[in-house]
């Protein structure tokens, strides 16, 4: 029996990857599932138990949350990412670095195999595979679903015959959940015209009185919550914990697949918005303006690439070098009222706040520079105007 280590999440299609994998074709199946802020500890063990009974040989639960944040959701605070202006990259993002340690998993196995449940429609095949073969490509990839082009009801049907009889009835709405948000998937999304109902979305409003809070960041990276210090992926957390109660951060996004078609998801990350909206407003109050130009393109090529699986090209690296790098003078307090269905950014305070009234207040007085030295300036600045507007206005 050759070793093969398969991407396990529970769902039918991992579990009929897991059977068919073990019973049919022989494999030494080692499942294995990528926690990156989905799975409560009870959910592993259902899951492991699942895998064991399908014919799994091993099972393993891999806890990536603080490497998901530290290789990834970091940058994408430090780029205030936002894909098309909307979405935070929740799924994708979590996807690389489940691919990650997948591979890294099965080399140290020594498996011969990998195996995942992705179908021939979808990112996660490119991304997936991608990954693999660039970090094992002495590994070959299976992909039962994809390879034989099967329906669910096929895939039901095989269990049923094999006497599996966990209830495979398809949910309403595909909830997948992670640190940094959660995607809803249902019947309105697979169209453009409707919007999920209230219904839909796993978080509902439990909570209608406004309140104030303030998230304190040092040098780009989440450091208290209401004044209180913690860790960033525990801030995040406890974030979500709170204004998930208020119903923030539903949305529904529409981009473009890496496989050429247009894909449209909903979505809640009530922590991931506020966290980006509230880090770009300090930003805007401490960086120059060329650096957060400079970081606006950056940022959304950074988002793109990871979004299209292309995680481990270098570029990726000096990318994040630089916006690292711009994180120096970000640190400070931002002020945040949470309502229903919705934030508002109040204000910031920092010690390397720019808006420095001893040089002038904008629309008001101006003190460190004269009135003469103002009419020069813009003299000399529509100079390039009043040139072009000379020569060309004959032709």
């Amino acid at each position: 029996m050759e070793k093969l280590v398969l991407a396990y999440s529970g769902g039918l299609d991992t579990s009929y990857c897991a059977h068919s994998l073990s019973h049919q074709q022989g494999f030494e199946v080692h499942a294995v599932t990528v926690n990156t802020g989905g799975f409560d500890p009870a959910e592993l063990e259902e899951i492991e138990t699942k895998a064991l009974a399908l014919g799994a040989h091993s099972y393993k639960a891999v806890d990536a949350v603080q490497t998901f944040y530290e290789k990834v959701v970091r940058y994408l605070i430090y780029g205030n990412v936002l894909r098309n202006n909307t979405y935070p990259l929740s799924v994708s993002a979590e996807r690389i670095v489940q691919a990650i340690e997948i591979a890294n998993y099965a080399k140290s196995l020594g498996a011969k195999y990998i195996a995942h449940g992705s179908t021939g429609a979808g990112n996660d095949q490119v991304r997936f595979d991608m990954i693999f073969q660039i970090l094992a490509p002495e590994i070959e990839i299976i992909t039962p679903i994809r390879d034989q082009q099967l329906s669910r009801e096929a895939e039901i049907s095989y269990l049923q015959e094999h006497g599996i009889s966990y209830s495979w009835e398809k949910a309403k709405y595909s909830i997948n959940k992670g640190l940094w948000g959660t995607s809803v998937g249902g019947v309105e999304t697979l169209g453009s015209k409707l919007a999920l109902p209230e219904e839909a979305y796993p978080s509902q409003l439990k909570v209608k009185e406004p309140v104030q809070i303030r998230l304190g960041f040092r040098n780009g990276e989440l450091h208290s919550l209401d004044g209180e210090q913690a860790d960033p992926v525990s801030i995040i957390l406890k974030l979500e914990e709170i204004a998930s109660a208020y119903a923030i951060g539903r949305d529904i996004h529409v981009g473009d697949t890496i496989i050429g078609i247009k894909g449209r998801v909903g979505f809640e990350a009530a922590s991931a918005l506020i966290i980006i909206k509230a880090h770009h407003l300090l930003e805007k109050h401490v960086l120059s303006k060329w650096q957060q130009f400079q970081k606006e393109q950056l940022a959304n090529f950074y988002g793109m690439l990871l979004h299209e699986g292309q995680y481990l090209d270098e570029v990726m690296r000096n990318i994040e070098a630089f916006m690292e790098s711009s994180q120096q003078y970000v640190s400070g307090e931002v002020y945040i009222k949470l309502l229903p269905y919705r934030f508002e950014l109040q204000g910031i305070s920092s010690e390397n706040d720019l808006m420095n009234p001893s040089f002038g207040s904008y629309g008001e007085m101006n003190k460190g520079w004269s009135a003469a030295e103002a009419k020069g300036f813009i003299k000399l600045l529509s100079n390039s105007g009043k040139i072009a507007q000379e020569i060309h206005s004959d032709s």
